[in-house]
């Protein structure tokens, strides 16, 4: 769902539904508005086809009209569009390096990049492992990134002024409890468990959903706080719609509090 609304969000920013139907105008123009757009019908037709592919779930055609779009059009408004939708497309295919690196790249035209500042802090939180000889520096890095979306998010504009209000703050803490889910995550890699449970308990507030509360269930049955942990499980648990992964987990938690 989470990644469902970064790309609706960046869809809104780039303009794409305008984008669509735009032809290029005859002669040079000043724009009527401020925004990005593209210079020729050509550039138009290959953010057409990295658009579609985006919307279609497409990974390689993103990518393929991603480095199009760089390599043909040097001087593209979209290169941080491009680049946003590349950096996510390698995350959905499992290549984390890349998706960094692309991630990188959209952080040197824009700092404040929510989108690629929350997806670089979960890379991090979430591949990191115990025995990593760079472990904290992992975790440093990615709770900066984290950190930084939760700030950015608090004064980000809407992408699109037609976007109404209601709905972009709800975006904005849905994003911002994925944040904290991450921030959460580092706290149980450094055996920070009241840190994880804070953190869990911001994410739930924000979006109560269940890979939340199984997380802040672990986080108390690790504190040795195994009655909230047992009671959080019971809840879950109850629920006959429960994904088989997150009742495994709950089974697990659940096995583990009430062994102690």
């Amino acid at each position: 769902m989470k990644r469902l609304i970064l790309t609706g969000i960046l869809a809104l920013a780039t303009g794409i539904s305008c984008l669509m139907a735009q032809q290029p105008p005859a002669a040079p123009a000043k724009p009527a508005a401020k925004g990005p757009t593209p210079k020729s019908q050509a550039e138009v037709q290959v953010l057409n086809e990295m658009f579609t592919a985006a919307n279609a779930g497409n990974q390689d055609g993103v990518i393929k009209a991603s480095e199009d779009l760089q390599s043909k059009f040097a001087d593209s408004d979209f290169k941080e569009t491009a680049l946003t939708l590349e950096a996510q497309a390698y995350k959905q295919k499992g290549d984390n390096v890349k998706a960094q690196i692309y991630g990188e790249r959209v952080l040197e035209i824009n700092p404040n990049s929510f989108q690629i500042t929350l997806m670089l802090g979960e890379i991090l939180a979430m591949t990191t492992r115990e025995n990593d000889l760079d472990k904290e520096e992992k975790l440093t890095k990615a709770d900066k990134y984290l950190n930084h979306t939760i700030d950015s998010l608090k004064t980000a504009p809407k992408p699109n002024p037609n976007l109404p209000d209601a709905q972009w703050e709800d975006a904005k803490k849905l994003l911002t409890a994925e944040a904290h889910n991450g921030l959460g995550l580092i706290g149980l890699d450094r055996k920070k468990y009241d840190v994880a449970i804070s953190e869990f308990k911001m994410a739930i507030d924000g979006d109560p959903q269940a890979t939340y509360s199984v997380r802040l269930a672990s986080a108390y049955q690790q504190a040795g706080k195994n009655q909230e942990a047992i009671e959080i499980c019971d809840k879950l648990l109850a629920d006959p719609q429960l994904h088989p992964q997150i009742k495994s987990v709950a089974q697990s938690v659940k096995a583990a509090a009430s062994k102690k």
